[in-house]
């Protein structure tokens, strides 16, 4: 009877602990992701491209339960200009009159919570640029074979980044740019 009731036991807690999984970490392929930034101003728009530094999704039985991102500001083109152009509005916004990348080379997001829907997940995050953290949510897309993609629309002045903003600034004219400007990612695991 004794080891009938051992076995049930250790059933028990074997089966107990097979609930419990540790959640995984998927590392984010960084060369084959992609970030593409876009910002408006009165006159027309801007566009671009960013690279991920590192990343990683972490993953339970009930899907997403966090991930970290990092992107690599240093990495900022412009893709909608050439020539002299195009270095001079990469050198404005890697200056500090936008993300100052001297001072802060990375930006990061940090998931904080997921909650499943139909087509992917709805996310909860804490933003990093410019060493100013504020929350964001957004949905991150599930297109199978382990990739998913997002679009982020951020507000530059909560970060600190006000130049040209006409929030702030007054008879900026035909030379105001909108507060707001959109990264759309492909995260490729």
């Amino acid at each position: 009877m004794k080891k009938v009731v051992n076995s049930a036991l250790i059933l028990v807690i074997a089966l107990g602990a097979m609930a419990f999984t540790t959640p995984v970490k998927k590392k984010v392929n960084v060369s084959k992701s992609t970030i593409n930034w876009k910002g408006e101003k009165v006159l027309g728009t801007h566009h671009g491209t960013l690279k991920f530094k590192e990343g990683w999704i972490e993953m339970d039985d009930n899907g997403i339960s966090g991930g970290k991102f990092v992107v690599d500001m240093t990495s900022l083109v412009v893709t909608d200009l050439e020539g002299g152009s195009k270095g001079k509005l990469e050198g404005h916004l890697k200056s500090d009159d936008f993300f100052g990348v001297n001072d802060h080379p990375t930006a990061t997001l940090m998931i904080t919570s997921a909650s499943k829907i139909d087509s992917g997940y709805k996310v909860k995050g804490d933003i990093t640029i410019k060493g100013t953290t504020e929350p964001v949510s957004f949905m991150l897309m599930d297109n199978g074979d382990n990739t998913h993609s997002a679009k982020l629309v951020i507000d530059r002045t909560k970060f600190g980044i006000r130049y040209g903003s006409g929030s702030f600034f007054d008879d900026l004219g035909d030379k105001t740019i909108n507060d707001e400007f959109e990264l759309e990612a492909k995260i490729v695991l």
